[in-house]
């Protein structure tokens, strides 16, 4: 009798484990086991800043400081910890319910040559300092975009000299498991970076960004749990900077390039972006993240050689003007920002 050919296991596909009575997701050809607890933080969602850089009153400064807040409330920021080396202009919004992540970027100094292809990680319900978890596919890269899902990590472009652009390429990570990245596919555009990363549960969109010698207002997605090509989402009011996108899972708001206006983006449906409101001070390079309700931007610069530490929150499901939070410990733009409770989980 012939035999029936095995079946192929999709990535991302989701099983019980009978056992274990465990769920478990296939990634990396092996089956991984689902967290599904939640840890208890002080009382709310988390939100961390990582790292950071600013010219004055020094030049060239760049920080190891991790900051967090609890976004339900207002405040100041406290320190977390400290990362085993200062880090910048990184993929931001990769974390989990359990971890955050910095994703490549500029390593002790503001050089393109400072580029590094490091992942390193922290876990939220510990504060500490940073953990090395791989490296990325790409080496020597950075200023590409992020997102996640509850159990995947996506990095997409980035550039290793200003003159020149960046790459098209992505790859990802598996959060629950230490190892270097594995190839994604390619962006439909090449040459992308100062990119940031929209998620739902299930479909990434990535937000552009500049592709030298000018910026552009493209957005693409893709599916999380699946591997291959971005495809053409829509057109953002303008183009946007590092890290500065973040959302719940039906909505995304992203700040301009320049810093003077936010805007939205509905995630489950094809088409472009339209105004929201407006940052407390216009800035640009501000770090995003979020939870179900609020979006964060925190830092940033409000001029060639003012950094701020201000941190300001908009609702999501209402557009309007964003509102003070609080302030970071530092003055800096931080792109390696990231909470537990983001659109994609």
């Amino acid at each position: 009798m012939a035999t029936k050919p095995p079946v192929e296991v999709p990535q991302g596909a989701i099983r019980l484990n009978t056992d274990s009575q465990k769920l478990e997701f296939f990634a990396q050809d092996q089956w991984w086991e689902m967290a599904t607890d939640v840890p208890t933080l002080d009382g709310g969602t988390r939100a961390v800043f990582m790292g950071g850089f600013r010219d004055q009153p020094v030049n060239n400064t760049s920080f190891n400081t991790i900051d967090y807040i609890t976004i339900a409330s207002a405040g100041n920021a406290l320190d977390f910890g400290d990362l085993y080396d200062t880090v910048f202009d990184g993929a931001a919004n990769i974390s989990s319910r359990t971890r955050q992540f910095t994703y490549m970027g500029r390593a002790g100094g503001a050089n393109p040559s400072d580029a590094t292809n490091t992942i390193a990680f922290i876990k939220y319900s510990t504060k500490g300092n940073s953990q090395d978890f791989g490296d990325a596919t790409d080496s020597l890269y950075y200023r590409p975009a992020g997102l996640s899902s509850a159990t995947r990590g996506v990095r997409a472009g980035g550039s290793n000299n200003p003159g020149t652009g960046g790459v098209n390429t992505m790859d990802y990570i598996t959060m629950a498991a230490e190892g270097n990245a594995v190839d994604f596919g390619d962006l439909a555009t090449a040459k992308l970076r100062y990119g940031g990363g929209l998620p739902s549960p299930t479909r990434g969109i990535f937000l552009w960004g500049n592709s030298h010698p000018a910026y552009v207002n493209t957005m693409e997605y893709i599916t999380i749990a699946s591997t291959g090509n971005a495809h053409d989402f829509g057109d953002l009011v303008t183009g946007v900077g590092g890290g500065m996108a973040a959302g719940n899972s039906t909505r995304g708001i992203a700040t301009s390039k320049d810093g003077d206006l936010t805007q939205s983006i509905q995630i489950s449906t094809l088409g472009n972006a339209i105004n929201f409101g407006t940052l407390s001070t216009t800035r640009n390079s501000v770090s995003m993240t979020s939870s179900p309700t609020r979006a964060i931007a925190a830092g940033g610069v409000i001029s060639p050689n003012t950094y701020s530490n201000i941190i300001d929150y908009v609702s999501i499901q209402t557009q309007g003007d964003a509102v003070d939070f609080g302030d970071l410990t530092v003055n800096r733009h931080t792109d390696n920002s990231g909470s537990n409770a983001h659109g994609g989980l």
